[in-house]
């Protein structure tokens, strides 16, 4: 039997591992010994010990500069997460037919709290400045995926994003009345669009994904240098992939016991 003692020291060493690899985020993709240990909030020795065995176990790589990457171990591991209902598996075919039929960079994504999480992602030919990667996370506002998500999120959630809205680019709207009116039409219009929003020369449509008639789910967008000329044409097929999911999502679910 194990001690309360042992138990409240296995959790301490948990918090702590768990602690160094959350340091690592978008912004912060290579650390130092000494940046893990002061991100992490714990001291240097300790941070040593415990970032060498996740060395050794794979979680993390050492690089020749002496920074620290997440590892392919881990990696491996997140990729094995599912995401709700079979939702990347399903969707996968539907996001190959509109990048066939667009060869534009394409996107699935769905809400993590007040971020849009990238379930997955096909790159597309055209050059475009592009800075989404699956399993990353970018804010609601700033993305055509996002403010699908948004429009469609609770009003908490609203609330909490737009009272933190920041500049990503020059033309990023974080005026909250202007991006309430955007989100006004996403539910009129049932698709959002943005225009260099998040990165300078990305232009990006998406559309709600919905489980049949259920609450929306995700949202699938895709990633083109303008909209100007084909911007009917792009919310017609995402409309169609997006049902196209939402039905076998809706199949799948009445087939299970």
């Amino acid at each position: 039997m194990v001690s309360g003692n042992a138990r409240a020291a296995g959790v301490t060493v948990a918090s702590r591992t768990l602690a160094l690899l959350a340091a690592f985020d978008d912004s912060h993709r290579s650390l130092t010994l000494s940046e893990l240990a002061e991100r992490a909030d714990q001291s240097l020795p300790t941070s040593h010990r415990l970032v060498s065995e996740l060395v050794a176990w794979g979680a993390l790589q050492r690089r020749p500069d002496g920074r620290y990457v997440v590892g392919p171990r881990l990696w491996d591991i997140g990729l094995l997460a599912p995401a709700p209902t079979g939702l990347r598996e399903v969707a996968a075919p539907f996001l190959h037919d509109m990048y066939a039929a667009t060869l534009a960079t394409v996107h699935l994504a769905e809400r993590d709290g007040r971020e849009a999480l990238y379930l997955d992602r096909i790159s597309g030919r055209a050059t475009v400045p592009v800075v989404s990667r699956i399993g990353g996370r970018l804010p609601l506002y700033a993305t055509a995926v996002g403010k699908v998500l948004l429009a469609y999120a609770p009003d908490d959630v609203r609330r909490g994003v737009l009272s933190d809205l920041r500049r990503v680019t020059p033309f990023t709207v974080i005026q909250p009345a202007q991006l309430v009116q955007q989100l006004r039409r996403v539910l009129i219009d049932g698709h959002a669009s943005t225009t260099d929003e998040m990165s300078l020369g990305a232009s990006s449509v998406a559309v709600p994904i919905r489980a049949g008639s259920g609450p929306v789910i995700a949202a699938l967008g895709v990633v083109v240098p303008s909209l100007k000329r084909d911007r009917t044409r792009l919310v017609a097929a995402l409309h169609v992939a997006a049902g196209g999911i939402g039905r076998t999502l809706a199949d799948r679910a009445d087939k299970d016991p």
